[in-house]
């Protein structure tokens, strides 16, 4: 296990050029210090912590060393700090629900590792929609080795987990998403959620057949439509591209959060925490409080204005 101390990053985000599609000509410059936090908790009442989290970071660099290709057509240096940041959790019986959701985070880093997606300029259109095929691809060939696992071993049959995957590579924030652990975006001390939740809960209300307070929705809140290998239909991940800016925080976590802390006490926790390791120990005790009925885990990413 990676000890706590080694979770907690304070680097440097790189200023970059970058632009969209329909902004062309724009140069964002973009930099901040990142502040990154993590915490788990088995909670309360399970006897075992299913749940897994990952948080890497990565690099894309070039330095020209020797060459006779005249001045200012090559780039005199090229170097950007990026992150990922990964939650799983895990379901099944015995410690089918452990194994999955390690599994899939340990996938995800090989096939990450395979085909970097940091070598791509998301200032093309093309170059982004490659990276979210991509992500789409990755997450079914996870579903795909968690199936496989559980076939060649009756211990595993059952087995499934959430993944949620968040990428951020300078003021770009890639999102790839099953089930219903979820990510958050907190800007000027508001809330927004990123993901959809793939709960029969949340289908009703999409289908307007029901409220989000009606106890009917709520009863049906744990009973997960998409899954990571334990379902029997094909995945279809939710994937997308986020811009963030200097002041953001983008927090992941799972249900264990969200079941026992309503949204407006996880923003005053985030927004009032002085780092990113506190905000993260601060979400855990408040899920603890509120009765702990599930593991609890989330990861925090601070990104710190630069001043000028």
């Amino acid at each position: 296990m990676i000890p706590q101390k080694e979770i907690n990053e304070k680097d440097t985000l790189s200023p970059v050029p970058s632009q969209t599609a329909s902004e062309p000509d724009l140069e964002n410059e973009f930099a901040a210090t990142v502040d990154i936090g993590a915490a788990t908790h088995q909670g309360l009442v399970r006897e075992n912590n299913e749940d897994h989290y990952l948080v890497v970071r990565f690099q894309r660099a070039l330095a020209p060393l020797l060459s006779n290709v005249p001045e200012g057509i090559l780039e005199k240096s090229y170097d950007i700090t990026g992150y990922g940041m990964l939650i799983a959790d895990g379901m099944g019986g015995m410690a089918a629900g452990e194994v999955a959701s390690r599994m899939a985070l340990a996938k995800v880093v090989q096939l990450v590792v395979d085909t970097p997606d940091w070598i791509l300029s998301l200032s093309q259109t093309k170059d982004l929609q490659a990276v979210l095929e991509r992500m789409t691809e990755r997450f079914l060939q996870v579903d795909a080795a968690l199936r496989d696992t559980a076939k060649n071993d009756f211990t595993l049959r059952g087995m499934g987990t959430t993944l949620t995957v968040a990428a951020m590579l300078a003021d770009d924030l890639i999102l790839g998403h099953i089930g219903d652990s979820r990510v958050y975006l907190w800007r000027n001390g508001n809330m927004t959620q990123l993901t959809n939740d793939h709960t029969l809960a949340q289908s009703l209300i999409n289908a307007g057949v029901a409220k989000p307070d009606d106890p009917a929705a709520r009863s049906m809140r744990h009973v997960l439509t998409a899954a990571m290998g334990s379902l029997g239909e094909q995945i279809e991940p939710q994937v997308r591209r986020i811009r963030v800016a200097p002041g953001d925080q983008i927090l992941l976590c799972t249900d264990g959060l969200t079941d026992m802390v309503d949204d407006a006490a996880i923003t005053a926790a985030i927004g009032d925490a002085p780092s990113a390791q506190h905000g993260c120990q601060d979400l855990v005790d408040l899920a603890l409080a509120g009765g702990g009925r599930d593991n609890v885990t989330v990861v925090l990413a601070r990104l710190n204005p630069v001043s000028p």
